[in-house]
């Protein structure tokens, strides 16, 4: 090979290693450096083709109002008749006015309580979902539907626990009904439409998003609720709910309201809850939930710190009425912290009772939970065979209501946290019903401590007079001094978790509590 031959091999290899190069830049650019750019176009163009257009919007929501409505009914209830206490042989007496009044006022025609609702057809042989409140106490339940036939409806069965009915109708064909979705799947910021007859005025429909899911209410034990903005009215109780598919994903129940009316935030029970109280009904003629026959309290940062737990997540039984309850024959005790149910992490209260409810009775489930022994906390497991919840078609009544009793003792009070505390007599004990027990007595709350603003789980105030102060951060309240001494040795952030026992009066036996809170 020449000279020149050599130079030109040299040379062209020289560009073939600088093209080279250059592609295996453009190689890192394109798979390496540029991947975080790509990732990025690619969440642009995902949000470009998730938005719609308005027209587009508006067609979606025609469309999925046209599907459902025929399957969306009006409610209307009526009630019983007013009684009349006055006697019917009683005649007023010449002269006087006030017996001249009762004439007219036995006059007037006496008419039956009257409610409007909605509901939805579930299945095509005129089964029919809506809220047991709209048809609660009344005597003719009329079902008016789209076409304008109305039929007089009769009740399968309810569950006062969800607010929930089962209605049924007889037309004589096959009905147009509506599918119950997943509310599972119901995401944040999901297009809804709301469907009823608010203030009676039938197939009205409402546009809003999914504000929230699993949200709870102060109206519900155990229920988490999809919330909503689409506008809810009264009338609007039973009507459904649906997604941009034309499914079910709740029942309209609650709103949140200073007046009355819609304020822009509203309640409806997830599809999957009603779909599962719906069964059971069909099956049963009434829902069948699981029950461990114990209160329970949420484990929360303070607890936590105190208890040296590595998270603020399980729930506390603070009391077992019941020796025979299912947690008692288990051998659970007062004081255990549950943090599993069948192998599933407890996160709070609630959702450990939303758990057992789902469950049904007589099923045997393990918990995983910590007992106090001495200055540890141990790791336990146990069976439980669940019992049946109760039904609470019971309403208190006056002698259930609770009242607050006299303290009279002449003893210094001090305060503590603003509380005022008296040490426990005799003659207190018997008053309290608190016999046999050691601690301190409430004596008072001073509503301008911060103590007077820590709620228990249900929002109701944590602490009140009359209440029986026990353990105080794990030590035994035994007398004002100790109490006083342990709270002067807590400084502001510190974490405090007081055992309190009251003496309820619905269930006439003593009710233990956990009170936590933050030294302020």
């Amino acid at each position: 090979m020449s000279v020149v031959d050599r130079k030109e091999s040299v040379v062209f290899l020289s560009r073939v290693a600088r093209l080279c190069f250059l592609n295996f830049v453009f190689a890192v650019l394109v798979f390496g450096i540029g991947a975080n750019s790509l990732s990025a176009q690619t969440d642009a163009e995902k949000l470009k083709a998730a938005t719609v257009t308005p027209e587009a919007l508006s067609a979606s929501f025609a469309e999925v109002s046209r599907r459902v409505e025929s399957a969306v009914v009006n409610i209307d209830t009526k009630g019983k008749i007013p009684v009349d206490v006055t006697l019917k042989d009683e005649k007023p007496e010449t002269g006087n006015p006030d017996s001249l009044m009762e004439l007219y006022r036995r006059m007037i025609p006496r008419r039956p309580n009257s409610a409007v609702g909605s509901g939805f057809i579930v299945d095509k042989a005129g089964y029919i979902l809506t809220n047991f409140h709209v048809i609660d106490d009344s005597t003719r339940i009329t079902v008016k539907l789209p076409s304008s036939e109305e039929f007089t409806a009769k009740i399968i069965g309810f569950d006062r626990e969800t607010d929930l009915a089962v209605l049924k109708i007889e037309a004589g064909r096959d009905l147009p009904f509506i599918k119950l979705g997943d509310s599972d799947q119901a995401r944040v910021g999901d297009w809804v439409l709301a469907i009823g007859s608010p203030f009676g005025l039938a197939q009205t429909v409402t546009a809003g998003i999914v504000s929230q899911t699993k949200r709870e209410t102060p109206y519900s034990q155990f229920q988490k609720f999809i919330q909503t903005d689409a506008a809810i009215n009264r009338g609007n109780s039973g009507g459904p709910l649906v997604n941009m598919s034309g499914e079910v994903i709740g029942v309209n129940s609650q709103i949140a309201t200073s007046t009355g009316d819609y304020n822009g935030i509203g309640f409806a029970l997830p599809s999957n809850e009603a779909a599962n109280v719906y069964r059971q009904i069909r099956e049963n003629g009434k829902v069948r939930r699981g029950y461990f026959g114990v209160n329970l309290d949420s484990v929360k940062t303070e607890f936590a710190k105190v208890y040296g737990l590595a998270e603020a997540k399980g729930a506390i039984i603070t009391n077992i009425g019941d020796k025979q309850s299912a947690a008692a024959l288990a051998g659970l005790k007062a004081g255990d912290v549950i943090l599993e149910f069948n192998g599933t992490q407890v996160l709070s209260a609630p959702d450990l009772v939303a758990k057992i409810a789902s469950t049904g009775p007589e099923k045997e489930i393990s918990v995983t939970y910590l007992r106090e022994v001495g200055s540890n906390l141990e790791r336990k497991t146990a069976l439980v065979k669940l019992a049946e919840r109760p039904s609470n078609n019971t309403a208190g009544d006056e002698e259930n209501t609770p009242k607050k009793l006299p303290v009279s003792d002449t003893r210094k009070p001090i305060e503590p946290f603003g509380l005022t505390l008296i040490e426990l007599t005799p003659q207190l004990a018997a008053i309290y019903k608190v016999e046999g027990e050691r601690g301190l007595i409430i004596k008072n709350i001073n509503q301008a401590s911060f103590i007077a603003d820590v709620k228990n789980s249900a929002g109701g105030d944590a602490l009140g007079e009359g209440d029986l102060i026990q353990r105080i951060n794990r030590a035994a309240v035994t007398d004002l001094k100790t109490f006083n001494e342990t709270v002067n040795r807590l400084k502001k952030g510190d974490a405090v978790v007081l055992q309190v026992q009251s003496y309820d009066l619905r269930n006439r036996s003593l009710q233990r509590r956990i009170v936590q809170f933050t030294v302020q």
